[in-house]
């Protein structure tokens, strides 16, 4: 079997996990982290050697390993198999590349944490789930993964288990995901229904063998798969576990909520784009929500106060950028923004957790600013990581941001030129917030409270912030190197990263489109247009993005007071947006009380008290009256036994005697 080193990919991590989580709390801090870091370090080694096979000539376009059957009953076999093609391979590269990096981050920004060996031990499981999500052959392994990242998540959200925060977050993240996770189930059973089959080889291969097979069960499936992934990548309506899930450590944020997890629906919709082509209506659905989605996270982002939660509704902002390139069948798009999404958003959150590092746990940019000097490399990294987010010619965004609005406007999906407009309307938005926040964090007057650095913010940082940056102050001070290595590669990556696809109408080959081909062969048809419409295009695009960087500049540099002035008069707005559109509140009254009322009427009430425990009480009662009639007979004395003995001996000679009569013949 010459690719069966292809198992240590996932195998490794979760070595690691197994060491770190039963011996890790009796080992030093040093050995733990060389554990974490060896067996996260060898899987990339081993992607590297994959593109080095898969590049070269005459090479295979997918690589199949299958161990044996994994579950075999009559006329139903589903095998324990991986598969690497190119879409795996960059999935890979990005699990593997980008989760090292931050494991490295993690060894010096988790350095005063207690619970060190269980975070690494969380991380390694993490990994292991997820290299088998994307390795997976089947739906059936792929929901494995699926669902052991979710429970990674869970437990790498509530790290801080002793905060009602961040045990509610990860509880919300748990339960708000097991909503999409009944879809992908059903979608499995129709699966099963209808193909008898779980492999997406051959799965696939049957959809393609009928090409009079449109819509219908087809569409169901896909739109069942659909709410899985709006549930795994934060998508209306079920995003709003995402913002909260902030309250784990910035390295999870950056891991799990940034760069990898939050993908995974957008890599499934990928994957199944076989199926999803048969179903325009499918298709539409995935765009409108992805545009929604995107336009909708972005209005929340331009309000928020928390460095942190902004990174969270650019992220969801930026996964319904994904969803929207699905929807026009652009899968290449989608994985193209993929990859440099977690360049950049994995470094803004890395950056902004050496922020608060330096501010000893502060992530209110309100008390912030002219920060750039004093951490000059945080600056500098988290500038590139801005500019890419923003769109801004040649950093990694621009391209890869371009790309889907391109292949958005010439889609022949009918609401093509509103979807986008939207996506338009929120790059100008993505632009604002992003410069936003890099002018209130580095520029302007310094509002860090210097005392409160080593006092003040402390005793707030216990309950607000990460524990472990609150527990130690040592006045504002650049990052040790440990973190810092991890936002220099992470920043020339948000830079060059995009390079990669560079369209023709740019003087480039756009080779991630081509790498990518084999995979996405899509039945759906390619508008075919000049290069002057899309150089119009990415012209308007980076126009949007400077009017949305001008914007930030007048308002937090140019006239500081301006934006104030300007809260004031769009205060009901403001509100609104503040608080997030009252969502949560919204399904706080129509979901969670009547969920609750009913648990407690019907499960406590009726069931538990009514029927379990009642029951309960009637046995006793029935038992002690038995009893109390059976004490009576064993009452010890004996003119009451010789009684009981006569009337038994009664009762046996009438039977005796009538019982002929009295038995039916």
């Amino acid at each position: 079997m010459p690719y069966s080193y292809l198992w240590l990919i996932p195998l490794l991590p979760f070595i690691g996990f197994l060491i770190n989580g039963t011996i890790g709390r009796k080992l030093p801090r040093n050995a733990v982290t060389g554990i974490a870091l060896l067996f996260t370090a060898v899987p990339a080694v081993i992607v590297a050697y994959l593109w080095t096979i898969m590049k070269a000539a005459n090479a295979p376009e997918v690589i199949r390993v299958v161990s044996r059957p994994w579950i075999a009953i009559t006329g139903f076999q589903v095998n324990f198999a991986f598969t690497v093609d190119h879409l795996t391979l960059i999935m890979l590269s990005i699990i593997t590349g980008v989760g090292f990096l931050i494991h490295l981050y993690s060894a010096g920004y988790m350095a005063h944490e207690d619970g060190y060996w269980r975070f690494f031990a969380y991380l390694n499981l993490f990994m292991f789930f997820m290299s088998v999500l994307v390795l997976s052959e089947s739906f059936l392994l792929l929901f494995v993964g699926w669902e052991g990242v979710g429970l990674a998540s869970y437990l790498l959200i509530g790290f801080y288990f002793k905060k009602d925060a961040a045990a509610n977050a990860g509880k919300k993240a748990f339960i708000v995901n097991r909503i999409g996770d009944f879809g992908f189930l059903l979608a499995m059973f129709l699966l099963i229904a209808h193909f008898g089959n779980l492999n997406f080889t051959q799965v696939f291969a049957e959809i393609t063998a009928h090409p009079e097979w449109h819509g219908g069960f087809l569409t169901a499936i896909a739109l069942l798969l659909v709410l899985g992934a709006a549930g795994k990548s934060a998508q209306i309506p079920l995003y709003v576990w995402l913002p909260d899930a902030m309250e784990g450590p910035t390295p999870v944020s950056a891991l799990i909520h940034a760069a990898t997890m939050v993908t995974a629906g957008i890599y499934m919709v990928a994957r199944c784009h076989t199926l999803f082509d048969r179903s325009p209506f499918a298709l539409g659905v995935v765009a409108i929500i992805g545009a929604a989605t995107a336009l909708f996270a972005a209005s929340i982002g331009m309000v928020q106060q928390d460095i942190k939660r902004v990174l969270a509704y650019s992220t969801v902002s930026q996964l319904g950028y994904m969803f929207l390139a699905c929807g026009v069948a652009a899968y290449s798009a989608a994985i193209f923004h993929l990859m440099t999404h977690a360049f950049f958003k994995a470094l803004l959150f890395l950056a902004a957790g050496s922020v608060i590092h330096a501010l000893s746990g502060e992530q209110d940019m309100r008390k912030m600013g002219a920060l750039r000097k004093r951490i000059p490399v945080t600056f500098w990294t988290m500038t590139a990581g801005v500019f890419a987010i923003a769109g801004i010619y040649p950093f990694s965004g621009f391209f890869s941001k371009d790309e889907i609005l391109y292949q958005t406007f010439t889609s022949p999906n009918p609401l093509a030129k509103l979807l986008w407009l939207v996506g338009l309307v929120t790059a100008g938005m993505t632009s604002f917030y992003m410069f936003r926040l890099w002018f209130k964090t580095f520029f302007g007057a310094s509002h860090v409270e210097e005392e409160g650095a080593h006092g003040h913010t402390v005793a707030q940082g216990k309950d607000e912030h990460d524990e472990g940056q609150a527990a130690h102050s040592h006045g504002v001070h650049e990052s040790p190197w440990v973190m810092l290595a991890p936002l220099v590669i992470l920043a020339i990556l948000s830079v060059i990263g995009g390079w990669v696809g560079i369209p023709a109408a740019l003087g480039g080959h756009n080779e991630m489109e081509h790498f990518l081909d084999p995979v996405f062969t899509t039945e759906v048809a390619p508008t075919i247009v000049g290069h002057g419409l899309e150089l119009g295009l990415a012209a308007v695009s980076l126009l949007t993005a400077f009017i949305g960087l001008l914007i930030a500049y007048f308002l937090y540099i140019r006239k500081p007071g301006a934006s104030t002035a300007f809260v004031l008069r769009v205060k009901p707005l403001y509100t609104l947006l503040e608080n997030k559109f009252y969502v949560d509140e919204v399904y706080h009254a129509l979901i969670v009380m009547p969920l609750i009322v009913l648990t407690r009427i019907l499960l406590y009430g009726v069931v538990d008290f009514g029927i379990v425990d009642a029951s309960g009480k009637l046995a006793g009662a029935a038992t002690r009256g038995l009893g109390s009639v059976t004490r009576r007979i064993q009452s010890g004395n004996i003119r009451s036994y010789a009684g009981w003995l006569a009337l038994g001996a009664a009762a046996v000679l009438t039977v005796m005697i009538f019982g002929h009569s009295l038995w039916p013949h």
